[in-house]
């Protein structure tokens, strides 16, 4: 009982904590790290504004497309990415307050009536070097929540999620990483650094694991902000290995500024998965919009992570099955 206590609390602290870190980081997403100092020494408060002008405790395209997909999971039981492309549609045609240009090229395909694989690898194709965006890394957590006791699945499952969007092998198999990190977090009774990286890197593409590596050795006065999977995984992994407080890691991630949020979102689900609700300063929980249905929505999950690996009705026509072999060498 009290070891489902410490995961529970986990589960809650993984996906409250990508929604705060989202929301502290949106106020100063695209300020450079010299703008962030000369206006508020150091950024600590959920107070909302910053590019979108939102409300304090509001959450941006991160927090809503990973709670499309923890939907989902609840809803079907099951990895359904046909269901989860469908809530992401809806969501888009709700016309959110901001969405990145990857995710919006490829719904903007299923919309017009391509397949998913269809729209994904065709924006892919177009645009490769630009396709390796952290749009589908900063909504992955929930992959890892369902998946917390089930390794093999969660590889399938992060890749096919991912594809929806972003076919990138990098941004792809990124998610893998941060799942596997995740999960190491929920499981460990005390999760130290190493493990965490340890984690991170058991993945076949050489550029994540490259990104791993690096991560403990990040310059946080030169690092790269720009909204590129990689960049983010580092920074995330570097914030919470490098600090051991929630609230620590995810000043640090937010305060190197560029793709504030995001980063934000991505230290917040990997420092929650450790700290668990119960680390997450109370000041930004009382800010957070929406904190009682990602804790309700964390323990269903938890509740299905618990139950035997659901039957795929589709077969193993995964993207895990069609990149193992392209992303290995």
């Amino acid at each position: 009982m009290e070891e489902l206590g410490a995961w529970r609390d986990r589960f809650r602290g993984c996906l409250v904590g990508l929604a705060v870190g989202d929301a502290l980081g949106a106020t100063v997403e695209h300020l450079a790290r010299e703008e962030i100092r000369a206006r508020f020494g150091v950024h600590t408060e959920i107070v909302g504004g910053g590019w979108l002008d939102l409300e304090p405790g509001e959450v941006t395209d991160d927090t809503e497309m990973a709670l499309c997909i923890a939907r989902s999971l609840v809803a079907q039981g099951r990895v359904d990415p046909e269901d989860i492309a469908r809530r992401f549609v809806a969501w888009y045609l709700a016309g959110p307050k901001d969405v990145g240009r990857t995710v919006a090229a490829a719904l903007i395909g299923i919309i017009r009536g391509e397949s998913r694989d269809e729209a994904a690898e065709r924006v892919y194709r177009a645009a490769p070097h630009r396709t390796a965006g952290n749009g589908s890394l900063m909504r992955t957590a929930p992959i890892a929540l369902f998946h917390a006791w089930r390794p093999r699945e969660l590889v399938q499952a992060s890749l096919d999620v991912s594809r929806i969007t972003h076919a990138h092998p990098e941004a792809m198999w990124a998610c893998v990483a941060l799942g596997q990190a995740i999960t190491a977090a929920i499981q460990a009774t005390a999760a130290p650094a190493e493990a965490l990286l340890s984690a991170a890197a058991a993945v076949p593409e050489p550029a994540v694991r490259r990104a791993v590596e690096e991560a403990p050795l990040l310059n946080p006065d030169t690092a790269s902000t720009f909204g590129y999977a990689l960049n983010t995984l580092r920074i995330a992994l570097w914030a919470v290995t490098r600090h051991s407080s929630f609230e620590d890691a995810v000043v640090a991630a937010v305060n190197l500024g560029g793709d504030a949020d995001t980063a934000g979102a991505v230290t917040g689900a990997l420092a929650g998965a450790r700290s668990g609700l119960s680390g997450i300063p109370s000041r930004w929980l009382a800010a957070l919009c929406g904190r009682a249905e990602l804790e309700a929505l964390a323990d269903r999950l938890l509740d299905l992570a618990q139950q035997p690996a659901p039957r795929d009705p589709d077969g193993d026509d995964s993207a895990a099955s069609r990149q193992r072999s392209s992303s290995s060498g």
